[in-house]
């Protein structure tokens, strides 16, 4: 844990299928596929990429009574927890949960008091975990007029009501989100529930946008937080490919050094003294590694003076040197030279050994 950073508080244990979000389980990384749910092979095949890039729970829209009858098709092909999304018709949630969903997200501002109630009283004799999931584009409308808009407080407020709500049903396997698109509003809204409860939080700043919009929010709003010691499980939101979602998310989560999973590429941002395509090089090493799930450090330095002094702390690296040619390092020790058209399949070997070692 880095110095400053508040010890994450401990809330209570909920399982989603057989991940158990909050206790003393990790920060788990969480998707949500883009494709036709009713489509089964396409939204499988999305799945699995996204199992392949680090996904632990994948959620999926449920927008009618065919997308929840193909969840358990989907279910018995992926590998990971399967839950529904849920939104406007109580009787979607109730189809899912027979479907066998392993966990529900409602939308609380959608969804008529009494079919909460109903969803409450399914998932409590099915043991399906529920998040309630508050969004700041559609609460409820008394909230809205109360606080005159999406406020911090009117996000705590929808929450508070829905958990008392499925309380008093009996249902307290849930975990609680307050999302919004504005990370002061998010960040508010996530420090002043976690001081009034104990389930998990899933953290994330909704509708975040293109893939650089949100990595910027996403790190703020999610990053924050966790360094705050706030959340047990994390979604970036990104406009397009979801498996870029988990990139971004194990970045924040390396960077905060609480969950060092997958390779941590730290590069130069080029001058002068550059003798190769470095740019090229970052890019066809994030590529081929993309998949990798085993933790280490690999600096790609566009010259000496970047090289293995500035980057001692890194497992393996390069260093270019004259135009063409570079040094292989580990540990900040050089181990020899390469021709830049080596650089690649060595790196790759040295990488693959590194990880056998360490598994």
């Amino acid at each position: 844990m880095i110095t400053g950073q508040t010890a994450r508080k401990k809330t209570k244990p909920v399982h989603i299928g057989s991940v158990q979000v909050g206790g003393d389980a990790p920060v788990i990384v969480q998707s949500m596929t883009c494709t036709d749910t009713k489509d089964i092979g396409s939204t499988v095949r999305q799945i699995r990429r996204l199992e392949k890039a680090g996904c632990e729970i994948v959620r999926v829209a449920v927008p009618d009574r065919e997308a929840a009858a193909a969840l358990p098709f989907i279910k018995k092909k992926i590998g990971i927890p399967l839950v529904a999304d849920i939104h406007f018709d109580h009787r979607l949630a109730l189809a899912a949960i027979a479907s066998g969903a392993d966990g529900v997200r409602i939308n609380p501002g959608n969804i008529k008091k009494d079919g909460l109630r109903i969803i409450a009283r399914a998932a409590r004799e099915s043991g399906t975990a529920i998040r309630i999931g508050i969004n700041a584009g559609s609460l409820e409308k008394g909230i809205l007029n109360r606080y005159g808009g999406p406020t911090a407080e009117a996000l705590v407020e929808s929450a508070l009501n829905s958990i008392a709500l499925f309380e008093d049903a009996g249902f307290h396997n849930l975990k609680v989100s307050l999302k919004s698109s504005d990370v002061p509003t998010t960040l508010e809204a996530y420090r002043s529930i976690s001081r009034k409860i104990d389930y998990p939080l899933h953290l994330g700043v909704t509708e975040a946008g293109s893939i650089l919009q949100s990595c910027i929010k996403s790190s703020m709003g999610i990053g924050f937080l966790l360094y705050e010691g706030i959340g047990d499980t994390i979604r970036v939101s990104v406009t397009g490919d979801p498996v870029s979602e988990l990139r971004i998310a194990y970045g924040i989560l390396r960077g905060l050094n609480i969950r060092m999973v997958g390779p941590e590429i730290i590069s130069c941002p080029t001058c002068g003294r550059c003798g190769i395509d470095l740019v090229k090089l970052v890019q066809k090493v994030e590529s081929r590694l993309a998949a990798t799930r085993a933790y280490v450090k690999i600096a790609l330095m566009g010259c000496v003076v970047n090289g293995p002094g500035e980057a001692a702390g890194a497992d393996i690296g390069i260093a270019a040197g004259r135009k063409g040619s570079g040094l292989l390092f580990k540990k900040g020790r050089v181990i020899r030279k390469l021709r830049e058209k080596d650089f690649i399949p060595v790196l790759l070997e040295e990488i693959e050994n590194l990880t056998a070692q360490g598994s």
